[in-house]
């Protein structure tokens, strides 16, 4: 079998396989994610403003309860990886990094990790 028929011979096979697909699927969901927290977002702060500061303060207490601080956290992991990923994107658009876009990939997704550990670090006593 030559090169070429190689290349070309499991065109499609194993795409889901692939780190890149993976990222992409990824990067999707987290940006429908955050779509949805933002309107979310605007929705419970402008209820808590025309309804006045007690109720406001009344929802910012609900949300200092373990499971919205795990939410929070899983936002910030929605976050980091929205923005590093997106990041990569960027430098392969400029050309940088394109034969090595899986290792881009994992030194910044190992960056998010590292950031994200961080955070709990901070959110644990909140947490539990």
């Amino acid at each position: 079998m030559s090169l070429q028929d190689r290349e070309t011979a499991n065109v499609g096979a194993g795409l889901w396989k692939g780190t890149g697909m993976w990222a992409w699927i990824l990067f999707r969901i987290s940006g429908l994610v955050l779509a949805f927290y933002l309107f979310v977002h605007i929705g419970v702060i402008s209820q808590g403003r025309a309804s006045g500061a007690h109720t406001l303060n009344r929802i910012f207490t609900t949300f200092d309860k373990p499971l919205f601080v795990f939410l929070d956290l899983m936002l910030v992991a929605a976050v980091l990886y929205h923005a590093l990923n997106g990041v990569r994107i960027l430098l392969m658009d400029l050309g940088v990094g394109i034969r090595s876009h899986k290792t881009v990939f994992w030194v910044l997704m190992t960056i998010a990790a590292v950031l994200l550990g961080v955070f709990v670090t901070v959110a644990f006593p909140y947490i539990f």
